[in-house]
């Protein structure tokens, strides 16, 4: 018997470090976008127990990873919308070909990277495991893990780029009826 094997796709940018320097722009969803975190009543989002739980831990990341810098989030019913600051010091002065303007945005002008870079030992210290480092927090606070298989990222890379997600991030509750992963409050999809 032939079993089927799937190959998922990855949606990272291929040949990006997410180690290095930058803000990046984060969306972390629930599996089946079930609304676990709280409701949304006009225009305000109030957050349920588990929603104060995933604030808390959100909270806590650069205390377990000292080089992110929280910037701007949301907590939505079903997801979670924030931007992170990556700054590692072993980044310090070898970017070059990086944008810096008023925000200090360290997204490469030009991508994938296009001269070699060595590669940190291990995870520790990329976007991704700073996502898997929430994930398992709010995991173990909640019990059970609430969360879809992967997350969305977008790597922010000028000020303009910035404001724009920020202002989505604080409409985001003023226009939940609009929003893609709009669920109604019985669970189903409108």
């Amino acid at each position: 018997m032939k079993t089927k094997t799937y190959h998922r796709r990855s949606i990272r940018l291929t040949g990006y470090d997410y180690t290095q320097n930058g803000h990046y722009f984060l969306t972390i969803c629930t599996r089946n976008r079930e609304c676990l975190f709280g409701e949304v009543q006009d225009g305000r989002m109030y957050l349920s127990n588990y929603g104060r739980m995933v604030n808390e831990c959100w909270q806590e990341i650069p205390n377990h990873f000292p080089q992110i810098v929280l910037h701007e989030y949301v907590i939505m019913p079903n997801h979670v919308h924030g931007i992170i600051e990556m700054d590692n010091p072993q980044f310090t002065g070898v970017n070059k070909g990086m944008c810096t303007d008023a925000v200090g945005v360290g997204a490469n002008n030009y991508s994938p990277l296009q001269i070699p870079q060595p590669r940190p030992c291990g995870t520790s210290r990329t976007v991704g495991s700073v996502v898997r480092g929430f994930k398992i927090g709010v995991t173990k606070q909640m019990g059970f893990s609430p969360w879809q298989r992967n997350y969305y990222e977008h790597i922010i890379r000028n000020d303009e780029s910035y404001q724009y997600i920020v202002q989505y991030m604080a409409q985001n509750p003023l226009k939940w009826e609009e929003d893609c992963f709009y669920y109604g409050s019985d669970g189903a999809a409108i």
